[in-house]
């Protein structure tokens, strides 16, 4: 059932990374507690697996992952009324066209939006004033220590801006396997103009052309910044869902709109992306990240948080 030097850039959404030391997928939670054992057997060092979702907003490194690396294709979708139930590997654009299509409204926001279930609960994805933690009913995941599953409400999911309990020290070592979402119902053509929309906002501003790492900080709290960095682009504040900066202007201001380093720039298109012009490296995202950090500190006192995680 595991497979050996699985290359990662194959399951990765800017199609950076080296091999994964052992791979899998599963379907159901029998096969996933079953690769669990099969791992126990070869190694056993939990801290070692990896949950993979579609690849979005992560960065494997060029030389793999010593480890499992388990991609969750666990594709339930079922309506009971206003309610859905999705499985963690379901696709976001087939559970928003699944709600479209049954006129259930809430997820008009995520029009476009990439990824899974299970990845956009563990960061709590969002946009155009939603985040998926207002729709949740219910979290339902798989302890790997324990094998037991646990069933977490909204609140107890602790969500936050970018943020759930799966990115802390009590859910880490979960996976994400059903989420149930109560939704509204709402006129069916509407919401689908709603949704598209989003879609086409996603289009015409961002670089989809090109493998990309999706937004590669998180958006600046206006909070955090002084007020000349604050009058300086107040024009350009939104609510995401509190007052931000959005990290593109931040990076424009620094000069770096179009910056390259190897195969990968930041996109001339929208500065936030670092996309993949030309075989790219992880090295290479990693060195403008790093550029970036330092230029937007150095001009504007702002410390930039990567919404990426680097594996």
């Amino acid at each position: 059932m595991l497979s050996q030097n699985i290359p990662l850039k194959k399951y990765s959404s800017i199609k950076i990374g080296g091999p994964a030391s052992y791979f899998c997928e599963v379907n159901s939670v029998s096969q996933l507690k079953q690769v669990i054992k099969q791992w126990r057997e070869i190694d056993g060092d939990l801290n070692k697996i990896f949950v993979l979702g579609e690849g979005t907003n992560i960065l494997f490194s060029d030389s793999g992952y010593d480890g499992l690396v388990i991609k969750n294709n666990i594709n339930l979708l079922e309506r009971k009324g206003t309610q859905v139930l999705a499985g963690g590997g379901m696709l976001m654009p087939t559970l928003i066209n699944f709600c479209s299509q049954n006129a259930l409204s809430g997820f008009e926001w995520a029009g476009g939006l990439p990824g899974t279930v299970g990845g956009g609960i563990r960061g709590n994805a969002g946009a155009f004033l939603g985040e998926i933690g207002d729709s949740i009913l219910e979290v339902e995941s798989l302890d790997l220590r324990t094998f037991k599953i646990k069933k977490r409400n909204r609140k107890e999911c602790q969500f936050g801006y970018r943020q759930s309990v799966f990115k802390t020290e009590e859910g880490k070592k979960e996976v994400i396997l059903y989420a149930k979402f109560k939704l509204k119902k709402g006129d069916r053509e509407e919401i689908k103009t709603k949704t598209q929309e989003k879609v086409d906002y996603r289009i015409e501003r961002h670089p989809l052309d090109l493998p990309n790492v999706g937004s590669a900080f998180k958006n600046v709290p206006t909070s955090s910044v002084s007020s000349s960095v604050k009058k300086e682009f107040e024009k350009s504040i939104k609510p995401d869902p509190f007052p931000v900066i959005p990290t593109a202007k931040l990076l424009i201001g620094a000069g770096l709109k179009g910056k390259s380093i190897g195969g990968a720039k930041f996109s001339e298109k929208h500065p936030n992306f670092i996309v993949n012009f030309n075989r790219a490296k992880a090295e290479d995202v990693l060195a403008l990240i790093s550029i970036a950090k330092k230029s937007v500190k150095e001009k504007y006192g702002v410390d930039l948080e990567e919404e990426i995680m680097f594996v």
